[in-house]
């Protein structure tokens, strides 16, 4: 009877979800992951993983200046293509 109302299989839905994930859809409205439990839980598991990820790697802001050195660095190069 639960096939019936969730048709998509776990395997199927699992193999979407990275895609899911990175569409930025809200996935907690997906109806497989409203009518499936073990989904559920391997999202909340994934969003915990995510998160634990973010708070040890944050993403940091490069400094003002960092494209005037690059491009500095890149006209330098040019200037001296021999120079490896």
């Amino acid at each position: 009877m639960m096939e019936e109302r969730n048709p998509l299989s776990c395997a199927a839905f699992q193999a979407q979800l990275p895609e899911l994930i990175g569409s930025g859809e809200a996935i907690a409205s997906h109806p497989h992951i409203r009518s499936c439990e073990l989904c559920r839980a391997l999202l909340a598991d994934l969003e915990t993983i995510a998160e634990a990820a973010r708070q040890l790697l944050p993403i940091v802001e490069p400094p003002d200046a960092l494209w005037e050195q690059i491009e500095s660095a890149i006209k330098e190069e040019e200037g001296n293509p021999g120079k490896n």
